[in-house]
This record gives C-alpha cells, structure tokens and sequence, in this order.
C-alpha cells in the first residue's frame, strides 16, 4: 500500500513517500542529520527507523544495519525496509509477508521500496528517474514519486504522500504532508512550489534570527 524513495545529496537526507493509506509520512519517513535516512513500511513498524539509524551512527553500511536489525526482529517478515547512509550507499529489505505485487531497487545515492503495487518495476523506476533529474534533493524526490506513480504506482488509488529532508540544521528544514486528498502527489507538488522559494530563510529564522528576513505579512514592520 505503499512506495517510496530514500536518498542523499551533498550531505542532505530526504525521502518521498505515497500510498492508499491516509498520513503515510508520520509513519515511513525517518531521517537524522549526518547519519542518513530509513524508510519503514509495509505492515509498518515505525521503531525500525530509529533503530536502524542507530546502526549507521555507530559506523554500520546499509546492507550490515539491515542484516543486524533483521536478524534479530521476529516480525521481520511483515516489513519493508530502505536504507542510504551518507556515503551514498543503499540497501532494501522486502520481507516474505511484504503485501501484493511488491519490489525494491538501488541507485546512486537512493533506495526505494514498494508493496502493492501495480507493476514490480515502479521502485526501479524511482530510482532511474532520481538518478537523471537536476535540482534541490526535494525536486528531485518529487521527480521520482512522480515517475513512481506513472509507472503504476499501487495498483490502487493513493490517498496520501509526504516529501520530508535533514541538512544538518537539527530539524527537518523540509517537511511537507497531504495527509487525505485525492491526487495527493499532485497537491504535494504544489506544495513544495509554494515552500522551496522560503525554505531556506526559515532555516535562517532559526539559526540566526537577528539577520533574518521580515516575514512579509501585516503587523511585521521589520
């Protein structure tokens, strides 16, 4: 019920995500400055995101924070699992419980990973089109949920999609969510056309507020 794409870019971490489900982003997306980003879905258990970052903070590859954490998790079958660290390496799991016609696929620099999809090529797909599109990591995310989507995306309908990043900052300097909408990847791109212009002087606001820009709305006389 669920596809999505983690991925680096010059020591940035984001993930794009969509599915049937309503609010898939509060659960899929995990990511944590300098370390990398995890996409927990499936018959989804949020806690491996953490986990699993822990496992890369401690110095672990993608592929040896997967076997570490699978090995040892008895629901393990039940999940769907991507990983990309900051050198750019990638690593999936689908376990044999993962719903429908399911796939993953790897890239420079990205992972994804779907279930109940309509055609087993959609993550490969993600990953070809995140691979050839220019831009911020945020445009090119939505780059590759798009092409997920055109590629069959679930064999259903989606509902819900989310497009989050880490840059270092301590928080999340992108963090968009359509929780409930028809078109969701659609209302997303909107979305981000309306916030990547102003992203950076929140970060700004954040970092250093005294040098940062008026807000521009009636009763900021800066």
């Amino acid at each position: 019920m669920t596809f999505s794409i983690a991925a680096h870019q010059d020591g940035r971490f984001g993930i794009a995500v969509s599915s049937s489900s309503p609010a898939v982003a509060a659960r899929v997306v995990h990511l944590r400055d300098s370390v990398g980003a995890v996409a927990s879905q499936n018959i989804t258990d949020p806690r491996l995101g953490a986990v699993l970052l822990d496992r890369l903070a401690s110095g672990a590859g993608p592929q040896a924070a997967l076997d570490s954490v699978v090995g040892g998790e008895p629901s393990a079958e039940y999940r769907q699992l991507t990983v990309v660290d900051a050198t750019g390496a990638a690593a999936t799991f689908s376990g044999g419980f993962t719903l429908g016609v399911h796939g993953e696929a790897t890239g420079p620099h990205c992972a994804a990973a779907g279930n109940l999809l309509a055609d087993p090529g959609v993550p490969a797909a993600m990953c070809e089109a995140f691979g050839s599109a220019a831009g911020e990591l945020e445009e090119r995310l939505l780059a590759a949920l798009t092409a997920g989507l055109a590629a069959g995306g679930e064999a259903g309908p989606v509902y819900s999609a989310g497009l989050s990043t880490v840059s270092a900052n301590g928080w999340r300097d992108t963090d968009l969510r359509v929780d409930w909408q028809e078109d969701p990847v659609d209302a997303l791109r909107g979305l981000l056309k309306v916030w990547l212009p102003q992203r950076d002087d929140y970060v700004r606001r954040g970092l250093d507020p005294a040098a940062s820009p008026g807000y521009g709305v009636p009763g900021d006389d800066r």
